[in-house]
């Protein structure tokens, strides 16, 4: 009893936390409503006997990666103001993503009501045999080591695009030209003069 109503009391938090991440209109209280949905969301791993989830949860999401946005939110001249020009363009694009996205999540939920009393196809959640980190290891690096080579190559899309959408030139800024610098001569680098012994550069 005491379980389930930790369950739908984290989950009420997560859910109305997270809708609160997107629409908060100061980033700063983003970034803390984002670390707030981690918490409840590990909360929620540890009442499903997952742990270690919970913990990687916690020490990587809310530990590096929420702390690390909220330092450049706070630490970046960025103009949100010009960032969200053109917002409600985006509008019907959102819409339908977010159909399609209820539309699944309401699909899985009658096909788990109607599955109610059939036999499950999954494995256990909780293994008696090894901890939570060993079967996670073995599940991921062996059924579904595609997927996870697709999560890594999407989070590597993000990483680049999070950076081309945030570039900004400036004029007079210095900037490292490997080409320049690979393609020159030795005569344009390299300067040889005669000196005497004990006359020095002058």
């Amino acid at each position: 009893m005491l379980a389930s109503i930790a369950f739908y009391v984290l989950s009420v938090i997560a859910v109305i936390s997270a809708f609160a991440v997107i629409s908060a209109r100061n980033p700063v209280h983003s970034v803390l409503f984002l670390i707030l949905t981690f918490f409840t969301s590990a909360g929620l791993f540890v009442l499903l006997g997952a742990e270690f989830l919970a913990m990687l949860l916690v020490v990587v999401y809310v530990g590096a990666v929420a702390v690390l946005f909220l330092f450049v939110v706070m630490m970046l001249d960025v103009d949100f103001a010009e960032l969200k020009k053109g917002f409600l363009s985006y509008m019907p694009i959102g819409l339908i993503i977010a159909a399609a996205l209820m539309a699944e999540l309401a699909l899985v939920g009658s096909a788990a009501m109607s599955a109610q009393g059939a036999p499950i196809a999954l494995a256990h959640a909780q293994p008696t045999q090894v901890t939570n980190a060993e079967a996670i290891g073995q599940v991921l690096y062996t059924e579904y080591l595609l997927v996870f080579q697709m999560a890594g190559l999407v989070l590597f899309v993000a990483m680049i695009g999070a950076i081309v959408l945030t570039l900004r030139h400036r004029p007079g800024v210095k900037k490292q030209d490997i080409a320049a610098q690979v393609g020159r001569k030795r005569s344009e680098g390299v300067e040889l003069k005669d000196i005497r012994p004990g006359q020095g550069l002058g």
